[in-house]
């Protein structure tokens, strides 16, 4: 049985209920936070000083890789949910693109055993929308959804045509299932780094914007068209931000998301041929820093995720272009937000409901508040630590922060 804990004046951020206050609070692992005198009523309490302190609702994550199924060299449900639980995240998305890929049900419901027996963080995956995501026969979206996954993606996995996605489309609508893309017109996006001064200036083979927006139009009509639920994942540009801004504008379905290093980091971080900057979508201009940074401020943009890939040391140490793409984030992710308030770019009421009750709407889960029995986590804002230090619990330390002192970390979680 979990011991409660109260913590005596304690500031207390719940965007889901409009909270933003100092006061006790209880707290418990399984039971909904108990705010005020009530937090005080049960004698067999822990008691704890709660001055300076933040307590939030466990944060919700719309995209990590967690590197099972299939090889654990880059890490394993187990160590990056425990990454994800030290970062914050009690509550994970799960992209399909694993090995099998999860396009049947039985694969689905073995990762979400998997995490449970972790018990550290729940995962929620998303299904195929094409058997093996090879991107032609569609894959069995009712028994992915039965099996629990919240969605289905093709991940960056091409698809055959444009008819084809469509189809996949209409099935999704039909099924009632929200559709989660990662957008990339492949025959745009052979390159290996931003289309801009730095690609050219090294020789690198350019990925222009339009490989994204390109396709984010595409999908922007054929949601139109068939009415489907869709959620646009990790957008790179200002454009992108506008053609989500139009589709909002017409009412359409969608929810959009950005992952934090992309509202910390441009193509200059690529200087020097440094591997650890080969993300994907890569990373691009200040302006377009600046404009996703304002699409999650204005609510454009709904939701912030990790974009978490760990991997091994190995796979960074190939050219650049050859290097595998992806940054270890989940335990960066609350430091580098609480870094976007303290540079006036976001309230801190902005950036905690981009990592709660946003994302938990567009899984239209019960969580994502503290309301609920979904989990809640104390956080120090003024703690300094350094990244990828002995506390570092992922696999992968493939961060581009690595050695970087940062401010702010969880201290408790439950």
């Amino acid at each position: 049985m979990s011991t409660a804990i109260v913590y005596r004046g304690i500031r207390v951020i719940d965007p889901a209920q409009g909270l933003d206050l100092v006061t006790d609070a209880r707290i418990c692992a399984g039971e909904p936070t108990i705010l005020g005198e009530a937090a005080l009523s049960d004698s067999s309490i822990e008691i704890r000083d709660g001055k300076g302190l933040w307590l939030t609702p466990a944060f919700v994550d719309l995209c990590a890789r967690l590197r099972e199924p299939g090889p654990k060299k880059h890490g394993t449900i187990a160590s990056e949910t425990r990454a994800a639980r030290a970062g914050g995240f009690g509550h994970v998305v799960m992209p399909p693109d694993t090995n099998p890929v999860i396009d049947h049900g039985a694969l689905a419901a073995q990762v979400i055993e998997k995490a449970q027996a972790a018990g550290f963080a729940k995962v929620y995956p998303l299904g195929a929308m094409t058997r093996g995501l090879e991107g032609s026969a569609l894959a069995g979206m009712g028994g992915l959804k039965a099996a629990g996954c919240v969605g289905v993606s093709q991940a960056r996995n091409p698809l055959a045509s444009t008819e084809t996605l469509l189809r996949c489309l209409e099935y999704a609508s039909s099924m009632d299932m929200t559709v989660f893309f990662s957008l990339e017109e492949p025959s745009l996006a052979k390159g290996s780094a931003h289309d801009g001064f730095m690609a050219s200036r090294m020789g690198l083979t350019g990925i222009p914007d339009t490989a994204e927006t390109v396709a984010l139009a595409t999908a922007i009509l054929l949601v139109e068209q068939t009415g489907v639920r869709a959620h646009i994942g990790q957008l790179s540009c200002a454009a992108s931000v506008e053609l989500i801004r139009y589709a909002k504008a017409k009412g359409l379905p969608v929810t959009a998301d950005v992952s934090m290093h992309q509202l910390h980091l441009t193509e200059m971080a690529i200087d020097g041929f440094n591997a650890m900057a080969h993300v994907r979508p890569p990373l691009r201009r200040e302006s377009d820093r600046l404009a996703l940074i304002a699409g999650v401020r204005d609510g454009v943009i709904d939701a912030i995720c990790s974009d978490h890939q760990p991997l091994n040391a190995s796979a960074k140490l190939a050219p650049f272009a050859e290097a595998l793409p992806g940054m270890s984030t989940l335990e960066t992710v609350l430091p580098l937000g609480l870094r976007l308030v303290t540079n006036g770019d976001l309230t801190e009421q902005r950036l905690i409901e981009a990592l709660t009750s946003a994302p938990a709407g567009v899984i239209a889960q019960p969580i994502g508040s503290l309301s609920l029995a979904s989990g809640a986590v104390v956080i120090d804002p003024l703690l300094s630590w350094q990244a990828c230090d002995a506390n570092w619990q992922s696999v992968g330390r493939n961060s581009l922060f690595a050695g970087q002192t940062l401010s702010g970390r969880v201290i408790e979680s439950v």
